[in-house]
């Protein structure tokens, strides 16, 4: 699998790329299906959401993606009752936030490695704890920090 587009988050005022995927726990549990197509190898999922963290609370505060029959989504398209934010309630786990230069690239999901993850442990949506973890130090600076997909294919749309 190629490496994946990442989750934004906001959290304590900057803008970070996230690796984990909490919507799909919620589709899950929910049992939904979403019905949203990948438009590129590096987007299996078929959706980018952004996320922000609010007095140790996450929130899903907007979702780009498109429907397999061309309609564009959005987060009212799944929470109709939220279309601004939704409190994300169902989420129990750890956010993964890469931070630093990358050390190792790996062309499979979320598993490059990066100097630092700030580890973010979430239990139903609140945010219980932090820490960040030492990786390693990058032998050269690139001037780049933080998450980058390496390469990824567009899928052509079909005509409507």
């Amino acid at each position: 699998m190629t490496a994946q587009i990442a989750e934004s988050l906001r959290y304590e005022g900057q803008v970070l790329s996230m690796c984990c995927e909490p919507l799909s726990d919620y589709f899950e549990l929910a049992g939904v299906e979403p019905g949203l197509q990948a438009t590129c190898t590096a987007l299996w999922r078929g959706y980018v959401g952004t996320w922000e963290v609010v007095d140790r609370r996450l929130y899903l505060v907007e979702l780009e993606g498109e429907f397999k029959d061309g309609r564009q989504a959005s987060l009212a398209s799944f929470f109709p009752d939220y279309p601004s934010r939704v409190f994300a309630h169902w989420y129990s786990g750890t956010i993964r936030v890469p931070q630093g230069e990358l050390l190792h690239y790996q062309h499979m999901g979320y598993a490059s490695v990066y100097e630092r993850d700030l580890l973010l442990e979430v239990r139903e949506g609140e945010v219980v704890g932090s820490q960040v973890v030492h990786n390693g130090t990058a032998e050269e600076k690139s001037g780049k920090e933080g998450y980058v997909v390496g390469a990824m294919t567009t899928f052509p749309r079909e005509p409507r």
